[in-house]
């Protein structure tokens, strides 16, 4: 049963969540996971603005609030503009998802340029950096105020060839999490992280990975599939709910056992 059908269990009823990289793929599905369970969605996109208009269409169909919004989150501008409006349109805000980021390109380290470095890290490192500042003083007024960041099984093993840069500032945003959960939870704040493995039919895995790679992931895998969007979106959806509120500073591996990490 995937988040968005059979029972559509309330347990996030009246939540207001911000998604960011949520038109399609890990982040569309988290934030219809999120709707499914209750929750008012900001839909952030970079650039697929159809995308996200669709993703919106399917999270009303579940009788939720939600619009999308544009941004760089790779510019605090941006950024700061996407906070804006995200409580303009829900009022406030209680779970913050940063899923937003990009491998961009496999690049050797020798032979990849300081731009190319840069924009790695921007969009990955920086862009959950620049989110979440923006979003603590609005979560500081939640009743039950979640972050929740993206890592990646490439944190654990260095990633493919070509993605190191990539693969430390997934390491990065893991990090961040830990250190960031000690900062805010005086405040209440819970922050954890997901770290998804190999999953199927998303635009990340059709680009970069070829189809003997995938194969190979599925072989590492003990659980013997590849993991599904609804997986990760499960994952956010526990650790965005009111139960989990003693949660924070983990990661969880949504990766079917993927050995070695």
């Amino acid at each position: 049963m995937t988040a968005t059908e059979g029972k559509h269990v309330m347990e996030l009823q009246g939540t207001r969540a911000l998604v960011t990289g949520a038109g399609h793929g890990i982040g569309r599905g988290i934030a219809l996971g999120l709707a499914a369970a209750g929750a008012d969605v900001v839909v952030h996109y970079g650039k697929s603005a159809d995308a996200a208009a669709r993703t919106v269409a399917e999270i009303e169909e579940l009788g939720r609030k939600a619009i999308a919004v544009g941004a760089d989150v790779t510019s605090t501008a941006e950024v700061n503009r996407l906070l804006d409006e995200t409580i303009g349109f829900l009022g406030g805000l209680d779970v913050l998802v940063c899923n937003a980021g990009h491998l961009i390109g496999r690049v050797k380290v020798e032979e990849m340029t300081d731009e190319h470095f840069q924009q790695v890290v921007d969009v990955n490192l920086g862009a959950t950096f620049r989110t979440t500042r923006a979003a603590i003083p609005h979560l500081a007024q939640s009743a039950n105020p979640r972050i929740v960041t993206m890592s990646s099984l490439a944190a654990h093993n260095g990633g493919g060839p070509g993605s190191v840069v990539y693969a430390a500032a997934k390491a990065g945003v893991r990090g961040f999490t830990k250190g960031l959960a000690k900062e805010l939870g005086p405040r209440g704040i819970t922050v954890n992280s997901v770290a998804p493995g190999y999953i199927a039919e998303t635009a990340f895995h059709q680009t970069f990975s070829t189809t003997e790679a995938q194969a190979n992931m599925v072989a590492g895998t003990p659980i013997g599939r590849a993991g599904q969007v609804e997986d990760v979106a499960n994952a956010v959806r526990f650790l965005a709910l009111p139960s989990s509120g003693y949660l924070t500073g983990i990661t969880i591996d949504i990766d079917g056992g993927t050995w070695p990490r």
